[in-house]
């Protein structure tokens, strides 16, 4: 059964096929889930993510369901495995909004319904797909671009690096001393067949480049290393002197942006942002992910009915 739990779940070619199948109007999809249920568990909050995935879901012809922990107790009143199977009697497929990536793994590994990761600590897929789509929007192609990614080497930048990397991309990497990729990740995406550059200085690596990217610094559930993680990105902020050392170059930010921190106004509000495209092409994303998994030759309907 095929899911997409991050990127390297999916070959360059399925992946070239979703994004194609992205920048599609929603009639040439058809209504692949014309009667079908789609459960969309979220653990954490969401705005781009539930929006765009529950408006996917209804332009596909499905019924979202939007279900909070509090109303599972994913992993304390049911089993993760147990509550999987129970949400496979009425959904074709199970998107999932989660802390730990285990807990996808896990829901997968059951292997009933096609799950998609909304998000988890260890990845974030249909930002990276929604990301591509916005610089084929812009250039006509990732194969051949540079795309730098400035700040902290979290789950965006690994499925960033991922995609950019399958599509023909060149990855560039600036994080902090010490903040970069785990070596762990590193063998990940080498694994896929991608390289890429690190450094430590904005100045190694961003001029040249086609895209400058960068995620806040503290993701949701590490508030209380707020201030040390400050301390470690001091000097990593993109503002306009460092859009001038790239002056070809297009900004892009999954958001939500803390203002002032990784970012300045002048560049997120500026003329080279596409922040506002990349929010746009979530619900794109989203909709492809969802045709290209219900439409798989795998993915057939679990029948609990012996």
């Amino acid at each position: 059964m095929k899911h997409i739990l991050d990127i390297d779940d999916l070959s360059a070619t399925e992946l070239g096929t979703i994004v194609e199948h992205a920048g599609r109007p929603v009639a040439e999809l058809g209504r692949a889930l014309d009667g079908h249920g789609v459960a969309c568990y979220f653990a954490k909050q969401s705005a781009r993510t539930r929006n765009s995935t529950e408006m996917a879901v209804v332009q596909l012809g499905g019924h979202p369901v939007y279900i909070t922990d509090a109303e599972v107790s994913l992993g304390k009143r049911e089993t993760v495995a147990d509550v999987t199977r129970t949400l496979a009697c009425y959904h074709r497929i199970l998107c999932a909004r989660v802390y730990g990536h285990e807990v996808l793994e896990e829901m997968a590994g059951v292997g009933v319904v096609p799950v998609i990761n909304l998000l988890s600590d260890a990845a974030h897929p249909l930002q990276a797909i929604a990301d591509v789509l916005t610089i084929v929007g812009e250039y006509g192609t990732v194969e051949g671009r540079v795309v730098t990614y400035v700040g902290d080497a979290n789950n965006v930048a690994r499925s960033l690096a991922l995609a950019v990397g399958l599509l023909g991309g060149e990855v560039r990497i600036v994080t902090p001393p010490g903040q970069g990729f785990s070596e762990v990740d590193t063998d990940r995406i080498r694994t896929a067949g991608i390289s890429f550059d690190w450094s430590d200085r904005i100045e190694d690596l961003v001029p040249g480049s086609d895209v400058v990217y960068t995620d806040t610094w503290i993701s949701m559930g590490e508030e209380g290393i707020r201030q040390e993680k400050l301390r470690s990105f001091e000097g990593f902020r993109i503002d306009r002197d460092v859009m001038a050392s790239a002056p070809e170059a297009i900004f892009m930010h999954c958001l939500p942006a803390h203002r002032g921190e990784e970012v300045t106004d002048d560049v997120l509000d500026g003329p080279r942002s596409r922040i506002w495209a990349q929010a746009t092409n979530r619900l794109h994303a989203a909709r492809a992910a969802l045709w290209f998994l219900s439409t798989h030759s795998d993915n057939k309907p679990w029948s609990p009915v012996r």
